[in-house]
């Protein structure tokens, strides 16, 4: 059989906690967090080529020799024989620079989805290795589900999946430039805590419980919401709204609040839109999901 098309979905995340420990000698900073991916997702199409090539449905994103998923395919080809090519075609649907990662997780689905391609039969372990060389979130995504993500966020530790959870992610009208930079930017040392909060939620996923507005946390809350008003303006419409808590999506700007029943989700939605913002209700995708192929032979 000979393969014609492979397709990889590129999950969103959102980060469940998210700790910053200290500031490394390399400049990196180091991060305990616990990953989750959501169902809201880019769609990664490839298919056989004599060389390779990247088209994308958006005209914001990066050049495609500057793109994570040409950066992918040119690390993961290095592994084949120098040789291989391949069509992809990238359909966005995460926003892009929210603290979703979905550069990230596009890299990832390269990855997974060219080692199908290309017959390399590369183990996880190979690919997370690649992964780490492109960006902090992309070996996370090479996992998909939920994890627990150490040093820079290359170790990663999968965690059972969580309960079923739903979320409203609210996505207010601000961009920031060179936004993962300045985010950390706005850390000091104060900020920095000991691990314990996103150790103590994966202890918490691998008994089963269902997740709690209170284990929640993200270093970047209290500095973003002090120096972006218009981020406070929204967390405070969804806390008026019936949100117990409302964090952030990584490093923002995008927001998200467990989202309980269908009257709360009504009510978390319309604050947010009427605050300005873009929102929508996602559910946690388990890692299965995540990870899956669809592969067309001939």
């Amino acid at each position: 059989m000979t393969l014609l098309r492979v397709q990889a979905k590129a999950y969103a995340k959102v980060n469940w906690a998210l700790e910053v420990l200290q500031r490394r000698p390399d400049g990196y900073h180091e991060v305990r967090t616990v990953i989750q991916t959501i169902d809201v997702c880019d769609t990664l199409e490839l298919q056989p080529a004599a060389e390779l090539r990247l088209e994308a449905n958006d005209e914001g994103l990066p050049p495609a020799e500057e793109n994570l998923v040409m950066k992918a395919a040119h690390l993961l080809r290095e592994r084949a024989d120098g040789l291989s090519g391949a069509r992809m075609r990238l359909s966005k649907a995460i926003p892009v620079a929210a603290g979703l990662g979905g550069g990230s997780s596009d890299a990832a689905a390269a990855l997974r989805g060219l080692n199908q391609m290309w017959d390399l039969d590369l183990p996880r372990e190979a690919l997370e290795q690649i992964a780490a060389r492109l960006g902090s979130d992309v070996p996370f995504f090479v996992h998909g589900g939920t994890a627990l993500a150490e040093g820079r966020g290359e170790r990663i530790t999968p965690l059972p999946d969580t309960p079923p959870t739903e979320l409203v992610v609210a996505l207010p009208p601000l961009t920031l430039a060179d936004k993962t930079r300045r985010m950390y930017s706005l850390l000091t040392p104060a900020d920095y805590t000991d691990g314990s909060a996103a150790r103590r939620l994966a202890d918490a996923i691998h008994q089963g419980k269902p997740l709690a507005d209170e284990q929640l946390f993200n270093v970047f809350d209290g500095p973003a919401f002090r120096a972006f008003p218009e981020l406070e303006r929204l967390r405070r419409a969804l806390l008026e709204a019936g949100a117990r808590s409302v964090h952030l999506a990584g490093s923002g700007p995008a927001l998200f609040a467990l989202a309980g029943d269908a009257a709360k989700r009504e009510r978390l939605t319309s604050a947010a839109v009427e605050a300005g913002a873009k929102a929508f209700v996602v559910a946690s995708v388990p890692a299965a999901e995540a990870l899956t192929l669809e592969v067309s032979t001939g």
